[in-house]
């Protein structure tokens, strides 16, 4: 029974959490579980280094009810260090504060030592050049008393004259402005043109004095995870800088439902998640800016793409629909505001251009996915996947093309698994184990050698070894799989301990020790069949799309986002996480919705194009379909149950079924992976 003075406090974004006794300092708690607080004095209350935020509300998935009640009032030595220093509204020092009741916690980045690494740069592809935004370089008549034609009237006669765009509007801001702007530059100034996507007038959009001869713009990927953020020149395009960071609704909820709820749950909680976006956006603007020696004030077009829940609150749409069925979403289409309308101060005059989203949880970052890599203007048949919390989808070629979400959850992204953490220094990200001796050997983020390798242990002194990221997890139970570990049914094999100390009983089960020592880090068998269920979702929403377009196999597999592209395609193939295919063609595409994002930027013939191509793409609801069940079953299994992976067996030896299985399928031993060919369309 829990001890009435025990509270149960959440530390985000890790989502590590705990039980702790009244008057535990924070950073004991924090401490305790292994989250990283940096605190240079010692806990003396001089660094302010170990600042952290208390969030308050109900957080119904956890269990927690949160208020800055439940932490103690400000100490003495919170007291003097804000009157000497910077301690921001809202933050308290982890030190001096102490645990009064249940806590969800956020350890804000600029305070994490172990920050998480994003790792969603540009892609660098060249693209063709034809943006919304126009810089047009006029010479205006000077007044004349024999024409009575106002200042702003002949400036846009010479755009007229010289650029060929008629009847065009003008933002309000710039009414008061232009006088002085025309005799600033001598009466040659240049005019910002923002062009229409469906016809309709042009709009002066920025006026500037003399040659003005660069303009910038923004593409930027909001993901449930991180956002990802890449400044480019609209002249030149070249990328100028990139940046990223997570996203800080994470503690409000790590999954996209648990934000919905979030929202549901708390009058305000639309608008805390939408102030919260968007502040962490403007702080990417001033990095990104920074960066690339840009003032913010010459941005003056910016493409966003993310997910539809994504979508809605960085829109200030409550995202309540998309929640339950029939999951509707507030607009489907292409968005076109101003950003001053949406809280980014960029140019008065700077637009900002959201891709259309597909479906209810196909979101703009599909869109842009899509976009970039084609399926929908390609002869074969490719399957594109961004595997994240939720899981989207794109299968097909120039003749039809269908598109679903599965919903994998956290644990791709180290939630839900023991030893599972963010990709941040300290994490294994690669693991390899010897099948005749089970003895592992991996790479962790931010140590160069491998765990077996000279100068590993000095580096991982410094560094720490601290968890297992979303790519080392799905390394590590396929590397588990393919050395007898775990069955094809994700049992970890106990008969095994008599022959491996890695190999402990924890009661009716066992767990894989991977690293022994201070912090010891270990694969249960709950860890295995979280891996199970979320790669089960993923497959089965595939196999979904698979049916509709009536084949057995697919010729080219892209994993994009973040996570996809640091998985490694032959460990996805083992694992099951997507159908069998020729190894060489399965390919990580990188941050695909953010280089969409930069096309659609760059380019606004994209725009057009992706908008025309949402409008084609089938909508395959997986909660609705039969089968969807059927094939989660089967993916199950370690690859799958009844599907074969001829093409992977012929560069990887995987184990040999087991005589219950093949029975089952009514079929000799390993003879289901002997099938393949593909069946005719129906």
């Amino acid at each position: 029974m829990t001890d009435a003075t025990d509270h149960l406090v959440l530390f985000m974004p890790s989502g590590k959490r705990g039980r702790f006794a009244t008057d535990t300092p924070v950073l004991e708690a924090a401490r305790q579980l292994g989250v990283h607080v940096e605190s240079v004095c010692g806990g003396r209350g001089i660094c302010g280094r170990c600042q952290v935020e208390v969030q308050e509300g109900v957080f119904a998935k956890h269990g927690i009810t949160s208020s800055n009640e439940h932490i103690s009032a400000f100490g003495g030595n919170e007291t003097r260090y804000a009157e000497k220093r910077d301690l921001k509204a809202g933050r308290r020092l982890s030190c001096s504060a102490k645990i009064l009741g249940d806590l969800v916690i956020d350890i804000p980045q600029d305070a994490v030592v172990n920050a998480q690494v994003v790792r969603k740069d540009s892609d660098g592809r060249v693209i063709e050049r034809n943006p919304a935004i126009q810089m047009c370089y006029v010479e205006v008549e000077e007044p004349d008393m024999h024409k009575p034609l106002g200042d702003l009237d002949r400036l846009l006669q010479a755009v007229e004259a010289d650029w060929g765009f008629k009847n065009v509007t003008v933002d309000a801001y710039l009414y008061g402005q232009v006088q002085q702007i025309l005799r600033k530059g001598n009466w040659k100034v240049t005019a910002a043109i923002h062009e229409p996507l469906h016809g309709g007038p042009a709009t002066l959009v920025a006026l500037y004095p003399g040659l003005k001869n660069e303009a910038y713009g923004i593409a930027c990927d909001i993901g449930s995870t991180t956002i990802a953020m890449h400044l480019s020149s609209l002249l030149s395009g070249r990328t100028l800088a990139s940046s990223g960071a997570s996203n800080p609704q994470i503690r409000f909820g790590e999954d996209l439902m648990s934000r919905v709820s979030y929202v549901m749950m708390n009058p305000d909680g639309r608008e805390g998640m939408t102030k919260a976006v968007r502040e962490a956006l403007n702080e990417l603007i001033d990095k990104v800016c920074a960066q690339g020696e840009v003032d913010r004030a010459d941005i003056l077009d910016a493409v966003f793409v993310g997910n539809p829940i994504m979508h809605h609150l960085f829109l200030g749409i409550d995202p309540t629909e998309l929640g339950g069925a029939p999951f509707a979403l507030a607009v489907s289409g292409a968005v076109n505001v101003k950003s001053s309308e949406i809280g980014l101060p960029l140019n008065p005059g700077a637009r900002v251009y959201m891709l259309p989203c597909i479906a209810g949880h196909v979101g703009a970052d599909a869109a842009a996915a899509t976009l970039t890599e084609g399926p929908h203007r390609q002869d074969e048949m490719m399957l594109l996947v961004d595997v994240g919390t939720n899981a989207e989808i794109v299968l097909g070629n120039s003749s039809r093309t269908v598109a679903a979400s599965s919903p994998t959850g956290p644990a791709f992204e180290g939630a839900e698994i023991s030893c599972g953490q963010r990709a941040a220094p300290g994490a294994i990200e690669r693991i390899r184990i010897n099948p005749e001796t089970l003895e592992p050997r991996y790479r962790v983020i931010g140590i160069e050698p491998w765990s077996d390798e000279p100068g590993f242990d000095e580096a991982a002194a410094k560094v720490g070894v601290t968890g297992v990221c979303g790519s080392g997890i799905i390394e590590i139970i396929a590397e588990m799989y393919l050395a007898g570990i775990i069955t094809e049914d994700g049992v970890i094999n106990g008969d095994l301990a008599a022959r491996s100390p890695r190999i402990i009983g924890n009661g009716r089960t066992f767990s894989y020790l991977l690293r022994d020592g201070e912090q010891r880090l270990m694969v249960t068998q709950n860890d295995v069949r979280a891996i199970q269920l979320a790669k089960a979702a993923l497959y089965a929403g595939i196999k979904l799309l698979m049916d509709k377009q009536g084949i057995d196999h697919v010729d080219r597999i892209g994993l994009a986002g973040a996570f996809g592209s640091f998985i490694d395609p032959k460990y996805a193939l083992v694992l099951g996480l997507v159908p069998d295919c020729d190894l060489e063609r399965v390919k990580a595409v990188g941050n695909a919705a953010g280089t969409g994002a930069r096309m659609a930027l760059l380019n606004r013939s994209h725009r057009r194009e992706i908008e025309a191509t949402v409008t084609r793409i089938e909508k395959i609801e997986t909660a609705l379909e039969s089968k969807f069940q059927d094939h989660f079953v089967n993916a199950m299994a370690l690859p799958n149950k009844i599907d074969a992976f001829p093409r992977l067996a012929e560069v990887v030896k995987l184990p040999e079924r087991s005589m219950d299985t093949a029975a089952a399928d009514g079929v000799e031993p390993g003879a289901a992976r002997r099938r393949g060919g593909r069946r005719n369309r129906s």
